[in-house]
This record gives structure tokens, C-alpha cells and sequence, in this order.
């Protein structure tokens, strides 16, 4: 008789995905995990391990060909009584790796020491990310060359140029990794998660997302309900079948905005400290002079419109770079003009880190190309961001170009699932805080009817993404109750913000114009979010 990996071609084709599924399940928890020391170039010390989970490329071919899921963990920290079981993590993208979420209990996360008693905390690369059957669309030194042109247009000949870049872009895709690029959907990655679950060991999935973990947290909600323990969902994605993912990035570049203001709102009362203006419309025409000279000339000869956006987007993005931020720019201004290059501009001798920035950007192209069809017609997409840059223009166009690809895509594309359950579901915690850039608020109301039982924590009065890694007692002990016993409050819950950032006092703002660029306060390391 012969094996399941014996079978033929002719058995492994047409299955239904949620027959391959549970397949693909079944093998991975007789197989389990071989749990070993992390490869010495992964960089994960002991005591956190590293292992492998086989899935199928095609969950329709649960026989034929395979990948490999890079997954790594740490044992609980608690009694054997304590433990509950294993917590993974997805810290969005698409393209982020969550390797790094065991990395909470070594480094002694005060947020995370309550919860790291009684889960083992889990990470792992997605499909086509990192060590997981990575994919690529260009060389990735090309990838983070700079300067790129400046994504604002000024005219139909820029427009025709960004076009050609993303129209080659998608040909890269393509000819680099076109038989991943049909697979790479969010209900693929929920079923990958499933046979993860089941390899660990666990009857269900404890689960915290955030950004596009989300969606994939509302995905494997909607496909396996009753596998589902405890989920968190965190800076929530809109999971409406319309707005994936046209309408989600339109919807970006007006919170973007919002979010902008507000943080040239705290500069200009910051004014002592930065020097860069004392109303939002000053610190706005700095930010237009400096976008100005590094068009006509690119700051250090590397530095030009996009790579200043780049930067720029991560203060709307997390108030932990508020700061640094705002201290980049006003070292700048004060003549410390290598301060901004360093803060900017890539290593090109860091092949490894340049690697992963491309691989994240093919798997974000990737997943959002093959999980909905985007609109073709370049009328369309010409005239929706024409009429939003004129109202908000910080994001606008260069969040068109980065999904611009999707125009021209050279695989499938399907069509969104419909998220949603109303059975076997157990109470689902979503956190989110109102002026979120990245993730606006309506995405969390909409999760939250779609998920029955579901609490929703709203966070007033705030905007950073990734609310459940800062400090605030009203959410964080909310959490804490939620993963050690499942409980939460009778009704939705307002909590105030977190603590504003402090800038600081105005003697050291002043000495940064003569601070060496190595000594300058360096961003936290930012996940793959878009």
C-alpha cells in the first residue's frame, strides 16, 4: 500500500483546501517539531530554539510539493502548573518575520512577564519571508539604491516613468518566484499557521497579530473558528471584502495625514527644544524646503524626496520615533547635514540586511497582488490619487507606486474571503487606538461586528500602531487577564492614551548639531508594516 507521500499526482490534485489542510495537520502533528539550537547566522541565542514545519505549496495538492516554515520558540518561564500552552505571534506586513517575538522573554519585557509564565512564546516566518522559501522580484542591491525619484509627480512624463518601474517590478516578480506568486494568499498563511498549531502540539491556536496579523488573525478566525483559544488582534486592518487592498491603501494616505499633523502639532510645541518651527504650518514648509533641495540636489548625494519620505513616515507610524525624528531634522537644520544622510540613507555594504528589506517588500507585493484583483485601468488609479494628494498629499503617491504592481500582475489574483464567524468562536480581544495611521479605526469596528463575542479596547485619544507594545495599565492588565484566563470586561472598553513623548530638554536638542551622526538616537528597529 502506498504512503501518503507516495501517492500519485492524480490523488493530490483537485482536493478541497480545507481537506488538504487538515491533511497537511494530521502529518504535521505526527511528525511535530525537531526543536534544535538556531542556526548561528540567524542570530537567536539560547535558550530560544529553531525548527522547521512542512506545508504545501498548494493546499489543493496537500501530496505534491512542499515548503518549509522557519518557526523558533522559548519555554515558558513559569511552573509546569502555569503553563498554558504556546502563544505565536505575527507582527504584520505582509512580509514581516515574528522570529523575533521570543526575543520579549530574553530581553525581560516588563509588558510580557506575566504572559511569558504560562505560554511558550512562538515566532515564525510566513510563507516566502526569511528562511521560509523566501521570494524575490529584484536585485537587492538594486532594490535599496539610492536616490529614487521623487514619488510626487510633476508630471505625465514622471507618471509614465513610475509606471514603467512598477510594471518591471511586477515582470521581476515574476520571473524570480512566479510558482510561489499564486500561493501566496492570507487564507494560505492562515492554513500554514493551522499546520504550525498542530505541530506544536496544541488543540488551538493562541494567537497575537497586529497590523496584517490582523487580517490573518480574521482569516484563520473565519476558516477554523473552533480551532481558536485566545486571539488578540492589534491595529486592526478593515477585513471588509472592498477594502482589501485597493480601497485599504486610499485609506492609509488620509490617516496618514492626520497622523503627520499631529506630529508637527507636538514639533511646533516642541519648538524650544527643535528649533524647526512653532506652528504646524512652519514645521510643514521646513519639511517642503528640505524635500525641495534634496530634488534639485540629493542630500549627500544619496538622500533625495522618496528616501526622505521613507524616513520621515515612521513618526506618523510610532510615537517611539517622534523623537528621534524630530531630532534628525533638527540637527539638519542646525548644519549637522551628515546626520540626516546617516539616519537615511542604507549600507550597501550590508548585503544581509539589504536582502531583507527586499524579500519584505516582494512578499508584501506579493500577498496583497495575490489576495484581491486590483483595479487595471491606469485612469483610475491616476485620478484617485490625483483627487487625495491634493487633500493629503504627505503619502499619497508613494504609497500609488508601491502597489502599483498589482496593476500588472502576472498571476492570480482572487477574490478576499468573506470574514466573519458567528459559531464556535470564543470572545476575540481587538485593541486599536483611534488616530492610527497605518490601520484606521473603521477596520477595528468592522472586525469587531464581524467577530461575535469580540471586545473591543479603543485606545482614545492616540495614534501609534502596535498598542499592545506600550505602556498603558488600562490595556495592558486587559491583556494580561485575557491570555492568563480568558476573561473580558461585559462591554467594550475606552481607555485614555499613553504617556505623549517627552521631548528632550532644549540644551541637549541644541548639542545634537555638533553630535557625532554614530551618537545619535537611533530608531527602534521598525517591523514590515505598511
Amino acid at each position: 500500500m502506498a504512503t501518503p507521500a507516495a501517492a500519485s499526482d492524480s490523488r493530490s490534485y483537485g482536493i478541497p483546501e480545507a481537506v488538504g489542510v487538515q491533511l497537511a495537520a494530521a502529518r504535521a502533528a505526527h511528525t511535530g517539531i525537531d526543536w534544535k539550537a538556531c542556526p548561528a547566522d540567524w542570530g537567536f541565542e539560547a535558550p530560544i530554539q529553531c525548527g522547521w514545519v512542512k506545508v504545501p505549496l498548494d493546499y489543493t495538492k496537500p501530496f505534491g510539493k512542499t515548503i518549509d516554515i522557519a518557526v523558533d520558540r522559548i519555554g515558558s518561564t513559569g511552573t509546569p502548573q502555569e503553563r498554558q500552552g504556546a502563544l505565536i505571534y505575527n507582527p504584520g506586513g505582509p512580509g514581516g518575520s515574528g522570529m523575533r517575538f521570543p526575543r520579549r522573554v530574553t530581553t525581560k519585557s516588563p509588558l510580557w512577564v506575566n504572559t511569558s509564565k504560562a505560554y511558550d512564546f512562538v515566532g515564525f516566518d510566513p510563507r516566502g519571508v526569511g528562511h521560509s522559501a523566501p521570494i524575490s522580484c529584484i536585485d537587492p542591491q538594486e532594490f535599496v539604491k539610492v536616490p529614487k525619484a521623487d514619488p510626487v509627480p510633476d508630471s505625465v512624463a514622471d507618471k509614465n516613468a513610475q509606471r514603467k518601474l512598477a510594471a518591471e517590478y511586477a515582470d521581476g516578480c515574476k520571473e524570480r518566484s512566479g510558482e510561489m506568486l499564486p500561493q501566496m494568499t492570507t487564507p494560505n498563511t492562515a492554513r500554514d499557521l493551522d499546520v504550525i498549531r498542530a505541530a506544536l502540539g496544541e488543540k488551538k491556536l493562541n494567537y497575537l497579530g497586529v497590523s496584517y496579523g490582523t487580517y490573518l488573525g480574521g482569516v484563520y478566525a473565519t476558516l477554523f473558528p473552533t480551532h481558536v483559544r485566545r486571539m488578540i488582534v492589534d491595529s486592526v486592518v478593515n477585513p471588509d471584502q472592498d477594502n482589501i487592498w485597493y480601497e485599504a491603501n486610499l485609506g492609509q494616505d488620509v490617516a496618514f495625514q492626520g497622523r503627520w499633523n499631529d506630529w508637527q502639532d507636538w514639533v511646533a510645541k516642541n519648538d524650544a527644544v527643535f528649533h524647526i518651527g512653532d506652528t504646524r504650518a512652519k514645521v510643514q514648509a521646513q519639511y517642503e524646503t528640505l524635500r525641495a533641495k534634496a530634488k534639485a540636489n540629493p542630500i549627500g548625494g544619496l538622500v533625495g524626496p522618496a528616501e526622505l519620505i521613507g524616513f520621515f513616515q515612521s513618526a506618523p507610524y510610532y510615537d517611539s520615533s517622534w523623537v528621534p525624528v524630530a531630532q534628525t531634522f533638527s540637527a539638519y537644520l542646525a548644519g549637522n547635514t551628515q546626520a540626516l544622510v546617516d539616519a537615511i540613507a542604507p549600507d550597501m555594504a550590508d548585503t544581509k540586511a539589504n536582502a531583507t528589506a527586499e524579500n519584505g517588500n516582494a512578499v508584501y507585493t506579493a500577498v496583497e497582488c495575490a489576495d484581491a484583483k486590483w483595479p487595471t485601468s491606469w485612469a483610475k488609479w491616476d485620478r484617485d490619487n490625483t483627487a487625495l494628494h491634493q487633500k493629503y498629499p504627505f503619502l499619497t503617491w508613494s504609497n500609488a507606486w508601491m502597489n502599483l504592481p498589482c496593476a500588472t500582475w502576472r498571476a492570480k489574483q482572487s477574490t478576499p474571503i468573506e470574514v466573519g464567524a458567528k459559531r464556535g468562536l470564543p470572545p476575540v480581544l481587538i485593541v486599536q487606538s483611534e488616530r492610527d495611521a497605518a490601520t484606521p479605526y473603521e477596520g477595528a469596528v468592522s472586525m469587531h461586528k464581524r467577530l461575535a463575542g469580540s471586545r473591543l479596547i479603543t485606545e482614545q485619544n492616540a495614534g501609534s500602531h502596535g498598542v499592545t507594545s506600550l505602556v498603558n495599565p488600562c490595556i495592558n492588565t486587559r491583556v494580561d487577564t485575557y491570555l492568563l484566563t480568558g476573561k473580558v470586561d461585559a462591554k467594550d472598553v475606552t481607555c485614555g492614551p499613553h504617556a505623549t513623548p517627552v521631548a528632550p530638554v532644549p540644551a541637549a536638542a541644541k548639542s545634537l548639531a555638533k553630535t557625532p551622526a554614530s551618537d545619535l538616537p537611533a530608531l527602534e528597529e521598525l517591523p514590515a508594516v505598511r
